[in-house]
């Protein structure tokens, strides 16, 4: 079992150009797209947060249901949904600017205990940010480490969320010694500070950047560098794509019984390089299609993760 601990809110999706388009809803959260990818791909997955009761909170929780994924470890409250407003650029970039006074997903609180049989938990996006509920999910990233669980980290970082970037800098440092796995973007790299090197040396046991359309790159605790080129097609958004890297890495470690720091130690090259090469894929399928929509599993046949 993954469990996926985070946000899930209301991605509202510009149908048009210009600042009037309308905007249609779309179901999101990082760690929400993370969870259903998964489910998509045939992971056995559970969904960790705080749901609102709302009409987009019981849509959220539906859609987790439809893909498989369970959903026992959801708390819920009677505050509204998070919303994200997202601007999609020319290129399909997506930026995003949020709502989220008294909602929900911010009252979380650290759960006594994971679902039976939790073999990794991954985390990331606002719920590390929004207060109280950041350091109840660091809470429980720092539980399960100590209990020898496989964690997943990707800061996904939303800088107009965060008003001290020093202090959210120093509190990222302060989260690797608790991270088995760390996956971001080059831009959240650049903005973060530092390399995978500096990374690596302060816990996790490997380090995957996301290139974009130009692939990815794991580096590992054993000095090991792998790349992978990215899959071309034709992009009409990026949302989600990062989450369903997420999902798929998480997906074909699991496939090669390395959630574990001594699995992926383990992985050498044929392995990395199929872990990241079947990430590739998946998020080439949901960059051609419009929000995020990660791929099934028989979407990337005749590939294997």
């Amino acid at each position: 079992m993954i469990v996926v601990a985070g946000e899930a809110l209301i991605d509202l999706v510009p149908r048009g150009a210009g600042a009037l388009a309308a905007l249609t809803p779309a179901l999101g959260g990082g760690p929400f797209n993370t969870a259903v990818a998964l489910g998509r791909l045939g992971s056995p997955v559970a969904f960790c947060s705080r749901v609102s009761r709302d009409a987009f909170g019981e849509a959220l929780l539906d859609r987790l249901r439809e893909t498989g994924v369970d959903v026992t470890a959801v708390q819920r409250g009677d505050e509204p949904t998070t919303l994200a407003v997202a601007t999609v650029g020319s290129d399909g970039s997506a930026a995003y600017s949020f709502y989220v006074e008294g909602t929900a997903d911010r009252l979380f609180t650290a759960p006594s205990v994971l679902p039976a049989g939790t073999r990794a938990v991954s985390f990331g996006t606002c719920s590390l940010v929004l207060e109280p509920g950041a350091s109840a999910y660091e809470e429980l990233m720092r539980t399960a480490s100590a209990r020898g669980v496989f964690t997943a980290l990707d800061p996904n970082v939303r800088a107009g969320l965060i008003p001290d970037p020093d202090a959210y800098r120093a509190r990222f440092r302060h989260w690797l010694p608790s991270v088995s796995l760390l996956k971001l973007s080059e831009e959240d790299a650049r903005w973060l500070g530092g390399t995978p090197r500096d990374w690596l040396a302060a816990g996790p046991a490997a380090v995957v950047v996301t290139r974009g359309g130009d692939g990815l790159t794991v580096f590992t605790r054993e000095g090991e560098e792998y790349s992978v080129p990215g899959e071309r097609v034709r992009v009409v958004d990026t949302i989600g794509a990062g989450d369903t890297v997420n999902a798929a890495l998480l997906h074909g470690l699991a496939a090669r019984d390395a959630l574990s720091e001594e699995g992926v130690t383990a992985l050498g090259a044929e392995g990395w390089k199929g872990a990241l090469g079947f990430a590739a894929r998946a998020a080439a399928v949901t960059c051609s299609r419009a929000g995020a929509e990660p791929p099934y599993a028989h979407e990337l046949e005749p590939g294997t993760p």
